[in-house]
């Protein structure tokens, strides 16, 4: 990684994205580029969506990021000996020279996404340079570290968004010039989405660049659990170091909005039944034999009014909204901005789940977070657990609280789309 040309009046007034040489796949030694991609690894829906990556081709890099085996060691050791072996079979192979990434998605639908991926420097808290609206689960942190430890690798890069100025600011310019050229790689993944990729090597535009972003902050959209992983490891080695760096995706929501979506609870070993009864009294209950889609209508309109959930598992689904006032202002924190202490996030994991219905939100074997709302629906009906779906928050909220540095209960939201993780990987140790 060529970290030269950064100072620390740049690093300390904002952004510090640097070039870095990228790993990407010999598109001659896979099946396809589409193949060998992957959501970020807490989007895949395990097992089923692990096995459908793991057989479309024996490279994909779900093997790097999800690698499986009976124990944490043992998995993180097989990581690392799969990206050593690939390195050495040239599957992946380091591109010639530092540069960043100008990374391209489009739904064929009107969804146009553009942005920067780079190494960026790894800031604290206090400074105010990255913004994280999510609080974090440790073991999820403690697992990422010991992975990119074991591999020396960032393996897939955080999603972070900024408030650009306009289209005569240095990156757009540097961005959609790049964007006219052919692109470095191409593909079209199962899901509809077409990815390009481009390398901007020049040093002038790079320059420009880094100059550009010195003077912004940004705020995680996705990846919190990566982003604090970087700083443990930052914490770890001494500085300068490539440690100090950790590989983003920067995108411009002035330009490019994202989508904000939400993300769901999978409650194992909770049947409906067994959820709804301890509502009765404290919350209004309304069973809804209507389609998914209908439901989700209906969760929208009552979440206009005040907290409401969409519970299902039981083939059904049931509205639960206008929680008991009292109920709210004994379990709910008063010590936080009346926007969060209102968030539909905050009601889930301070109400019900810690005091109503007992569970630990930090229990992997009691409780998953699931991106898609008709898989967590289809595991609660085949598992025998609830299902509870979310409406998803607006970004001006989750901005506002980020600012005042009010963090969200953890998983809140979902913002994309997300960039596929196995397009271009970062190792340390180039």
């Amino acid at each position: 990684m060529n970290t030269a040309g950064h100072s620390p009046e740049t690093a300390r007034r904002g952004l510090d994205l640097t070039p870095f040489r990228g790993l990407r796949y010999d598109p001659d030694r896979v099946g396809s580029l589409a193949a060998v991609t992957s959501p970020p690894y807490d989007v895949v829906v395990r097992p089923d969506g692990l096995h459908h990556l793991e057989c479309a081709d024996p490279y994909n890099i779900v093997r790097l990021i999800l690698p499986q085996a009976g124990t944490p060691g043992a998995r993180n050791a097989q990581a690392a000996d799969t990206l050593h072996r690939w390195l050495s079979e040239g599957v992946l192979t380091a591109d010639a020279e530092p540069g960043l990434y100008v990374y391209e998605q489009h739904d064929g639908e009107g969804l146009l996404q553009r942005g920067l991926i780079g190494a960026l420097r790894v800031s604290d808290p206090a400074e105010g340079v990255v913004l994280p609206h999510e609080d974090v689960m440790p073991h999820v942190v403690a697992d990422r570290a010991a992975l990119m430890r074991a591999t020396s690798a960032n393996l897939e890069p955080l999603l972070l968004t900024y408030r650009g100025n306009g289209s005569t600011a240095a990156t757009t310019v540097v961005v959609e010039r790049t964007a006219a050229e052919p692109p470095l790689l191409s593909t079209t993944t199962e899901d509809g989405f077409s990815h390009r990729l481009w390398a901007v090597t020049d040093p002038a535009d790079v320059a420009a660049v880094r100059e550009d972003l010195a003077g912004h902050q940004a705020l995680i959209a996705d990846g919190h659990h990566r982003w604090a992983t970087y700083r443990t490891l930052r914490a770890e080695h001494a500085s300068p170091s490539p440690w100090d760096y950790g590989l983003v995706l920067l995108v411009d929501t002035a330009r490019y909005p994202l989508r904000v979506r939400a993300i769901h609870r999978l409650l194992h070993g909770f049947p409906v039944a067994d959820a709804l009864s301890a509502l009765k009294g404290r919350f209004r209950i309304r069973p809804m034999a209507v389609p998914l889609a209908e439901a989700l209508a209906a969760l929208a309109d009552a979440a206009c009014e005040g907290n409401a959930f969409l519970l299902a598992g039981d083939g059904s689904f049931h509205l639960v909204d206008r929680p008991d006032p009292e109920l709210l202002a004994r379990t709910v924190p008063a010590d936080r901005p009346v926007a969060w202490r209102t968030l539909d996030a905050t009601v889930l994991h301070a109400t019900l789940l810690e005091h109503v219905w007992r569970i630990p939100e930090d229990s992997p074997d009691r409780i998953a977070y699931i991106h898609d709302t008709v898989a967590t629906v289809e595991k609660a009906e085949r598992d025998g657990g609830t299902a509870v779906l979310m409406h998803p928050v607006r970004e001006e909220v989750v901005r506002d609280l980020a600012r005042q540095g009010v963090t969200m209960p953890r998983k809140s939201t979902s913002f994309g789309p997300k960039p596929a993780s196995g397009l271009v990987l970062r190792a340390l140790d180039l």
